[in-house]
């Protein structure tokens, strides 16, 4: 229950942008829930990207979102989203709640409001350069000019942290990185996942081409393309579910291999099938936390997945999945034999147990007592 003193804040939501759905963005929705009277700052709002409760938010935008092809063009205007973010005007409000992964966390408040940080991840282009730009398609006089950037980033980065009164990290992993980018301490509050929309299916119709699954952004750094190698080595059948700039580049490496399909974006009550018709999630980078384990185990599935990251904190190796352990696709095929063969020892009741820990509405318990006890402290 929040504290009667909310009655008399003005608060606000700052995100990176709103030009995709994914995990983030499900954040932003649950923090809309909780604090339903707060505008949402954002970058920019591409509203046909997103889901229809958006258009019920207060949503606001910068100059960025007039730009020339920004629905296609948002990773070119790297450089303007620094200056986008300083330009919002946030300093009426008493608490500021940034969901950041990148540049929300920049905006500018009054020296006696409250900041606090969502950190999804320290930025991962600037402290994670040389894994993050490795599959990007630049040209090169970008990846000469590039770096120089990157540099006066990390400056600006370590600059507009001094106004971050409290960091809150989603994972284990998170807080480590958080500790170790900006050398600050954080609590974790876990993501919401709504799991009340996935459920174990009893007597659910077997898929013919008896599937494993893909639920992801369909963006370079998520390791996908190692999932295509590895199942065309195992000759097993894979759907791929999301969008994404990277589809045309996996859909060569497919290389017009029918076990491969990709479905695109699909409504609730097909991922729920999906859920549930497959062998089991792969789930092949090394992510901040991960919400696609989680609605899998939720609908009794076990997630195969590489060994490093959230993955850890959300799967139980041989219990409610297995993990792959080096970082190419002979592991992750290995990985896939061995699944086969012990296939029948998970059980879908277990693993949907271990899921619900992670549940919405244990997010909104656990922010929500938070931020009382800082409002408390803060007088």
């Amino acid at each position: 229950m929040l504290l009667e003193e909310y009655k008399y804040m003005k608060i606000a939501i700052v995100h990176d942008y709103l030009n995709q759905y994914g995990g983030a963005e499900r954040v932003v929705e649950v923090l809309h829930e909780i604090f339903p009277e707060a505008p949402i700052y954002t970058s920019v709002y591409l509203p046909d990207n997103l889901p229809d409760s958006f258009k019920q938010m207060d949503i606001r935008t910068t100059f960025m979102q007039g730009f020339p092809f920004i629905d296609k063009l948002y990773k070119k205007y790297l450089m303007f989203y620094p200056f986008a973010m300083r330009s919002l005007n946030v300093k009426k409000y008493d608490l500021i709640i940034s969901s950041s992964s990148s540049f929300a966390k920049g905006v500018k408040k009054r020296k006696d409001a409250l900041h606090i940080c969502y950190c999804y991840t320290p930025t991962r282009f600037i402290w994670y350069y040389d894994f993050y730009i490795k599959k990007e398609r630049y040209n090169k006089i970008i990846l000469l000019l590039l770096p120089l950037f990157i540099r006066f980033l990390k400056r600006w980065d370590l600059n507009v942290i001094k106004g971050i009164d409290e960091f809150i990290a989603i994972s284990k992993n998170i807080q480590q990185k958080i500790k170790k980018c900006y050398n600050r301490n954080s609590i974790v509050i876990y993501p919401p996942v709504d799991l009340s929309k996935f459920d174990i299916i009893e007597n659910a119709e077997k898929s013919e081409d008896d599937y494993f699954l893909i639920v992801s952004r369909l963006n370079s750094y998520k390791n996908l393309d190692l999932v295509i190698k590895a199942i065309n080595k195992v000759s097993l059948n894979l759907k791929i579910i999301g969008t994404g700039p990277y589809r045309q580049e996996l859909e060569r490496l497919s290389n017009g291999n029918k076990n491969i399909e990709f479905s695109g974006r699909v409504t609730d009550e097909e991922l729920k099938k999906y859920y549930s018709g497959c062998r089991a999630l792969i789930f092949p980078g090394e992510e901040d936390f991960g919400i696609s384990p989680l609605e899998a185990q939720a609908s009794g599935k076990p997630v195969i997945a590489f060994a490093k990251g959230g993955a850890l904190e959300t799967i139980i190796n041989e219990e409610t999945g297995l993990f792959f352990n080096k970082d190419n696709e002979d592991s992750l095929a290995a990985t896939l034999k061995y699944f086969i063969k012990i296939e029948n020892k998970f059980d879908a009741i277990k693993i949907r147990a271990h899921a619900l820990k992670f549940g919405k509405e244990i997010f909104k318990s656990n922010f929500k007592k938070y931020i009382d006890e800082l409002i408390i402290k803060n007088n």
